[in-house]
C-alpha cells in the first residue's frame, strides 16, 4: 500500500498555484510519509504533479511510482495505492495483446490495462484502491477508486485547480487549500460522525470520491462516473437452491482469501476467535502450511480487562478462550497485544491526526496500538474480517425486528441527544432529525426492485445502509490506523464478487437455522473447531476498566480549561458537563459508543480543531 497526491490544472491558474507553493511535492510526501515509508517519487508536467509515496509489498525492487508508459508520441504518468488480486489474469490478458512487462507488480498491471482500455479498465479490476494516471495525448487525469471503498481518495478545487491525496492531510499542507469548518461540516461531525456523508470531507470545499466512482479531469472541469453498483443484480431472480447458495459462498470467500495472500513479504492474520477472522486465519493458514510457512496471528485486549469484564447484550464472552482454541486448532504463533489505560487515552491524540477527523474513540486509538505492534514484529501484510457482518447480516439491527423495523440508522438513534451538545447556531433553520433522516430516507430509496416480500425488501435496505454508512466508518478507521504506521489490512470479505452475490441471497439463507451468519457458519464447517463456528457474535473488543473512564473524564476537564479550547465554539458546555458529571448513557454510535467514548469523542473534536487549525466560517 501506500499513499498518492497530486496537483492538476490548465494554463494560468496552474502556474500561478505552482508559484505560490514551489515546495508542494516535498510538502505532499512528508504529510503523507507514514503511510509510505519504503520510498517516494514524483513525476511534474506542464499540467500536473504527481506525487507518491510507497509501502512496498509486490515486487519492492520493480514498483517504484510514479509510473511511466510511453508508447508512440504518448505519455501516462501513473500513482497508485492498492493492490489488485486479479494481476495474473489482466497480464494474461494484456501480454495475448501484445504488451511486455517489465515488473512483476500489480502497479504495471493497472498501468498498462489503462493503457489498453482506458477508463473502462476498472470494470476488469478486483483488488483495492484509488489511482490516477495522467494522459499526455488526452490531456486528462483520470482517477478511480475501488468499488467497495477500501481505499481512500480526497480532492478539492481550488480556482480551477484541482488538489488530490490519500489523506486529506495531504491536502491540507498545500498553499491555497484552506481548513474551514461550516455549519453544515459542524452537524456533519456531531450529527452524523464518526461516520461521514459518502463523498463528504467535512471540512468545506474537500470531497472523497465515492466508491465505485472514477473521474476525468480536463480543461472542461472534474467530470464524475459511477462504473459498479452491487444492486444491478437484484433486477435477476434468485433461483439457486440453499445447497447451491452454500457451495458458491465457499467457493467465493476460500477464493477471496486465497488471492489476498499474494505478497512479497511476510503476512499475518489477525484473530479475535470470531467467525469471520478465524476463517480467514485457518484459509491463510492452509496456503501458508502448503508453501512450509507458519501463520502468525495477532489479538489484542486490554490490561485488566478480566477483572473488569460483564457479559452483555453485545458482548456476551470475552475473546480469550476462543483465541486459544484457534491457536491450537491451527498452529499458529500467536502474539497478544495488550493495551493499557494510559497510552489508549494519549493515543486519542495520534488517532486523530491519522484519521484526519474525530473518530471511534478508544476504538480507534486501540487499532492503532494494535496495529503499530503487528509492524514493530516485522509484518506489512494482515488479513483482517470487515465486511463479513455487512453481507451476513451478524448485527444486532439485522436480527432484532423492532430495531431493524424502526425509522433511521439503528446503530445511531442519539440524534436528539447529539443536537443538545451544539450550540444553536448550528442548528438555525434546520431540524437535526429531519437532517439526519433524509439521509437515511435516500439511502434507502435506492432499493427500488418490484415483487419482494416487506421482509426481503428491508434486509436488503438493511444491506445497503450497513454497507454505505456504517462499514465505510469501519474501513476508514481500518485504512487510516493501519497506514498510520505503514501496515497494509487486507479485507477479503469486501470482494465486489461476494458482496454483489449476497446482496441477492434470501434473508431466509442468511438466517440459517436462526443464527447471525447462518450461511457463513455453515460454508465453515470442515474449516473450522465447532466451538468457534457455534459461538454468538462479539465485537471488537472494548476496555471495561472503569480507569479508562476517569481519566477521558479528567482529560476533558483539563481540556475544557484552557485558553485554547476550540471545541467550546461548537458545543453547549453546561450540556457536556451534565455528560462529564451525571452521564447520559446514550448510545452515541454502534455498539462500542457510550459515555466514556462520547467524552473521548469531543477530546478528539478539539484536538482535531487544533491540529489543522480549523477556521469556523
Amino acid at each position: 500500500m501506500c499513499a498518492i497526491s497530486g496537483i492538476a490544472g490548465w494554463g494560468d491558474e496552474f502556474r500561478a498555484a505552482m508559484k505560490r507553493d514551489p515546495d508542494a511535492a516535498k510538502k505532499m510526501t512528508a504529510a503523507l510519509k507514514r503511510r509510505g515509508p519504503d520510498g517516494d517519487g514524483a513525476y511534474r508536467s506542464e499540467n500536473v504533479l504527481l506525487v507518491h509515496t510507497r509501502l512496498a509489498i509486490i515486487d519492492p525492487d520493480g514498483g517504484a511510482q510514479p509510473m511511466i508508459y510511453r508508447e508512440g508520441g504518448r505519455e501516462l504518468a501513473l500513482v497508485y495505492n492498492g493492490e489488485l488480486y486479479n494481476t495474473a489474469e489482466i497480464r494474461q490478458e494484456l501480454i495475448s495483446l501484445g504488451y511486455r512487462f517489465r515488473t512483476g507488480s500489480d502497479t504495471e498491471a493497472v498501468l498498462l490495462a489503462y493503457a489498453e482500455w482506458g477508463g473502462e479498465c476498472v470494470s476488469r479490476f478486483n483488488g483495492i484502491f484509488a489511482f490516477a494516471v495522467w494522459d499526455s495525448a488526452r490531456r486528462e487525469l483520470f482517477m478511480a477508486r475501488d468499488r467497495i471503498g477500501v481505499k481512500p481518495l480526497f480532492y478539492t478545487l481550488k480556482g480551477g485547480v484541482l488538489y488530490f491525496a490519500s489523506e486529506i492531510k495531504g491536502l491540507l499542507c498545500c498553499d491555497g487549500v484552506d481548513a474551514e469548518l461550516d455549519a453544515d461540516g459542524v452537524r456533519e461531525v456531531m450529527l452524523i460522525g464518526p461516520a461521514r456523508t459518502c463523498g463528504c470531507g467535512v471540512l468545506r470545499g474537500i470531497c472523497d470520491l465515492k466508491p465505485a466512482e472514477c473521474a476525468v479531469f480536463d480543461e472542461n472541469g472534474l467530470h464524475k462516473r459511477t462504473y459498479w453498483d452491487y444492486g444491478e443484480s437484484e433486477r435477476e431472480p434468485f433461483g439457486e437452491s440453499f445447497e447451491e447458495t452454500l457451495e458458491q459462498v465457499r467457493r467465493l470467500v476460500t477464493d477471496s482469501i486465497t488471492r489476498q495472500t499474494v505478497s512479497d513479504v511476510p503476512i499475518c492474520t489477525f484473530l479475535s476467535g470470531g467467525l469471520d477472522s478465524s476463517l480467514i486465519s485457518s484459509v491463510t493458514n492452509g496456503v501458508l502450511n502448503g508453501k512450509g510457512e507458519r501463520l502468525h496471528t495477532f489479538s489484542v485486549e486490554y490490561r485488566d480487562n478480566a477483572k473488569y469484564f460483564k457479559a452483555g447484550k453485545f458482548q456476551p464472552n470475552a475473546d480469550d478462550e476462543y483465541i486459544e482454541e484457534m491457536v491450537r486448532y491451527l498452529g499458529s504463533e500467536h502474539h497478544r497485544v495488550i493495551v493499557d489505560t494510559p497510552e489508549l487515552v494519549e493515543a486519542l491524540y495520534s488517532s486523530t491526526e491519522a484519521r484526519d477527523l474525530p473518530g471511534m474513540a478508544d476504538v480507534d486509538s486501540s487499532l492503532l496500538l494494535f496495529c503499530r505492534a503487528v509492524k514493530d514484529s516485522g509484518f506489512k501484510v494482515a488479513l483482517s474480517g470487515e465486511c463479513a457482518d455487512e453481507i451476513f447480516g451478524g448485527y444486532p439491527w439485522y436480527r432484532d425486528p423492532d430495531i431493524r423495523e424502526r425509522d433511521g440508522f439503528p446503530w445511531s438513534q442519539s440524534t436528539a441527544y447529539r443536537a443538545s451538545l451544539m450550540r444553536p447556531e448550528y442548528l438555525e433553520g434546520v431540524s437535526a432529525e429531519e437532517h439526519v433522516h433524509g439521509k437515511y430516507l435516500a439511502t434507502i430509496a435506492r432499493v427500488t426492485e418490484q415483487g419482494l416480500t416487506p421482509l426481503e425488501k428491508r434486509m436488503r435496505q438493511m444491506m445497503r445502509l450497513n454497507m454505505e454508512w456504517f462499514m465505510m466508518t469501519l474501513l476508514d478507521r481500518k485504512d487510516r490506523m493501519s497506514m498510520y504506521s505503514g501496515l497494509e489490512v487486507r479485507v477479503p470479505f469486501c470482494d465486489y464478487r461476494i458482496v454483489e452475490y449476497l446482496y441477492r441471497v434470501p434473508w431466509e439463507f442468511k438466517d440459517y437455522r436462526g443464527r447471525e451468519k447462518g450461511l457463513l457458519r455453515k460454508a465453515a464447517e470442515g474449516l473450522l473447531p465447532e466451538k468457534i463456528i457455534l459461538r454468538k457474535k462479539s465485537p471488537y473488543p472494548k476496555t471495561h476498566n472503569p480507569a479508562y473512564e476517569a481519566a477521558v473524564r479528567e482529560r476533558l476537564r483539563e481540556e475544557l480549561s484552557q485558553t485554547d479550547c476550540p471545541v467550546r465554539d461548537i458545543l453547549d458546555i453546561k450540556e457536556v458537563e451534565k455528560l462529564m458529571y451525571e452521564g447520559r448513557h446514550t448510545q452515541w454510535y454502534g455498539q462500542l459508543m457510550n459515555d466514556p467514548q462520547i467524552m473521548a469523542y469531543i477530546i478528539q473534536v478539539n484536538y482535531w480543531l487544533k491540529l489543522n487549525r480549523i477556521r469556523l466560517v
